[in-house]
């Protein structure tokens, strides 16, 4: 892929690429932006031709970056570039234009085509997103798929004064949330687990399956406790078998399991930490609270303090206790 610029500073004629395109040996996919080749372009030649046709200090950027960068799973048909604010294109055919102020700092130092550095592109579709659950799913992704850092995306977003869903994507990135892969567990902390006054459950707690490594989205070691957050409509029956291990395994070693969906914590995240209550409860937990006058973890609470008292209540799970293969 190369500009008729480039074609020229390699001492070819207009005359030349003009007969090479009316031959059939080259072809133009943007104005002054040849394939010196036939046949359908790959989808590498076809971001490059972006990027030349967009001109100086053009960068992939948004979806288009996300596709080079492993972030988003699909390719765009339309093409996402980025140009320094002071120039003016015309309108390209098949392109998404925007242009940045930061483009130059934006910029990845090595990667080619020209693109805009994995932080970057995470907090431009953020900041694009329709939705508040859209922003935090590119923020999870990045960091789910390790091609960001939450201190990346700090130092990113630092300059971004005005951004959008700033305030909500600076809680989500600090310290009292690493570990958090997903929208669903960001939901979960923040509507079942806090308001409520629930434990701090190990986020992403390692744990042996046989010869296998698997997590636990949230465990409560000190109450022998897993809550697992499902994204099942998601997920490959590979995934499915992998779950259904993972609880077996977990059952077997006498640690409760409690399994959510998305609609459970996103529509009834006070029912959901009042189930939580509950089995805490059984096993020692003491301090849920209710979030709002009616909150069922008020009656959650009630009911676990009169179980507490009743004859032939075991009392809190031994700290000693450790399932096989259980992390320490």
């Amino acid at each position: 892929m190369l500009s008729v610029g480039q074609l020229l500073d390699a001492g070819l004629s207009r005359a030349f690429i003009k007969s090479q395109v009316d031959q059939g040996n080259w072809q133009r996919l943007y104005r002054g932006v040849y394939a010196t080749f036939s046949g359908e372009p790959p989808r590498q030649a076809q971001l490059w031709a972006a990027v030349l046709a967009a001109g100086p200090e053009a960068v992939l950027s948004h979806e288009s970056a996300a596709e080079v960068a492993g972030l988003a799973d699909k390719p765009q048909r339309i093409i996402h570039v980025t140009i320094a604010a002071e120039r003016r294109v015309a309108r390209i055919p098949g392109l998404d234009i925007t242009r940045s102020a930061r483009v130059r700092e934006a910029v990845h130092p090595a990667r080619l085509p020209p693109q805009t550095r994995v932080e970057e592109t995470v907090l431009d579709l953020a900041a694009a997103a329709a939705t508040l659950d859209d922003a935090i799913g590119w923020v999870t992704r990045a960091l789910g798929r390790t091609l960001a850092t939450q201190a990346d995306l700090r130092a990113a977003m630092a300059p971004r004064q005005r951004m959008r869903w700033r305030g909500e994507l600076t809680e989500l990135l600090s310290p009292d949330a690493e570990g958090m892969h997903s929208v669903l567990e960001v939901r979960y902390h923040r509507d079942v687990e806090r308001p409520h006054g629930l434990p701090a459950g190990s986020r992403q707690a390692q744990f042996r399956v046989g010869s296998r490594k698997a997590f636990r989205d949230r465990f409560y070691q000190e109450y022998l406790t897993v809550v697992e957050l499902d994204g099942r409509a998601t997920h490959t029956i590979d995934r499915r078998w992998d779950d259904i291990r993972r609880d077996n395994a977990t059952s077997a070693g006498g640690i409760l399991t409690l399994r959510y969906g998305w609609l459970e914590v996103t529509k009834q995240p006070c029912q959901v930490a009042a189930e939580v209550t509950l089995a805490l409860a059984t096993r020692g937990f003491t301090g849920a609270r209710p979030c709002s006058p009616g909150c069922p973890v008020a009656q959650a609470a009630r009911t676990a303090q009169a179980a507490s008292t009743a004859p032939g209540h075991t009392g809190r799970a031994r700290r000693g206790d450790r399932a096989p293969g259980q992390c320490a």
